[in-house]
């Protein structure tokens, strides 16, 4: 457990202190000429155009991570496993800097350039939705979903096989949407889609019980009761119902506080937060998760070597 919570932080470390290394190495072109090499090996219908399909794209580099992480899992006191956990992390994590995402749309000197810095968070293009407060909100968490906490989720649960796991299953469905990324069978787009929304369900639950513990649990509760958060489709909107509910209840507190100073509200809001408020208080919460999930995670580090 030592060795998964130094390879979190060593990992976001990186990240954050070497950019351009990170959008160096966080290249799946590898992956997407494999998809495009699948398509040209078998152009008739059968297992490849089938909804099972990705699973042969998935197996083979899978295999290869797997067997690494075997065989690496005893040798030397554990330090190689340690250096390939950091680094397969590392790899998966992103690809782009959210923060830097974030605040590029809030530092935009004009609506031209906050459209199209916010292109790096929206799937589809901004100008078909607008860059507003809600869709904000709603694009951070998306985007805090498939770039850190699921990627560490299954990291956790199945160490570097898991990360890889949930990276290339996404960079596959990204093909549905993307223009750019290897086309993909019809049937097997849409299983690739479903085994992301399958990986996605379980992190989408647990950012959004972290989320009620960091913010405004009532309200919290009460988004995710009412968007289908108690059941089990696959559908996690209600994360993104939550996320709102809980900026809403921030900015409102903040409000408050500006009103019972006698200043202004919506200028104090405006001066201190941006033209999108709503994106600082979506992104303060996301860092406030990510520091909730170390912290448990070093607590179970704690206890281990208590015991």
């Amino acid at each position: 457990m030592f060795a998964t919570l130094l390879a979190v932080v060593v990992a976001l470390a990186l990240g954050h202190l070497a950019p351009a290394l990170a959008v160096a190495v966080r290249d799946y072109g590898w992956y997407a000429r494999w998809l495009r090499w699948l398509e040209m090996k078998f152009p008739e219908d059968g297992f490849w155009r089938s909804r099972y399909g990705i699973v042969l794209a998935l197996l083979p580099p899978l295999f290869v991570v797997a067997l690494l992480q075997l065989a690496l899992a005893k040798a030397a006191y554990g330090l190689p496993a340690l250096l390939f956990g950091i680094a397969v992390l590392f790899y998966c994590w992103g690809p782009r800097d959210l923060d830097q995402d974030v605040e590029a749309i809030i530092e935009a000197p004009d609506a031209g350039e906050r459209r199209a810095a916010a292109a790096r968070l929206w799937p589809q293009p901004p100008e078909a939705r607008g860059v507003d407060g809600p869709a904000a909100v709603e694009a951070v968490f998306r985007n805090a979903l498939r770039r850190w906490f699921a990627v560490l989720f299954w990291f956790l649960l199945l160490g570097p096989f898991g990360a890889l796991l949930y990276r290339l299953t996404a960079v596959s469905a990204a093909a549905v949407s993307d223009a750019t990324a290897a086309p993909l069978p019809r049937d097997t787009a849409a299983g690739a889609s479903t085994l992301l929304a399958w990986l996605d369900w379980p992190v989408a639950q647990l950012m959004t019980l972290s989320l009620a513990l960091v913010g405004n649990f009532d309200g919290v509760a009460a988004a995710w009761k009412a968007h289908g958060g108690a059941s089990f489709a696959l559908d996690h909107g209600f994360l993104a119902a939550a996320a709102r509910a809980s900026v809403r209840s921030e900015l409102a507190d903040e409000a408050e506080e500006y009103t019972e100073s006698g200043v202004p509200a919506s200028s104090a809001l405006l001066v201190e937060l941006g033209p999108l408020p709503e994106l600082r208080d979506a992104m303060s919460l996301v860092w406030r998760i990510l520091l909730l999930w170390l912290a448990i995670l070093a607590l179970f580090v704690i206890a281990g070597w208590v015991s």
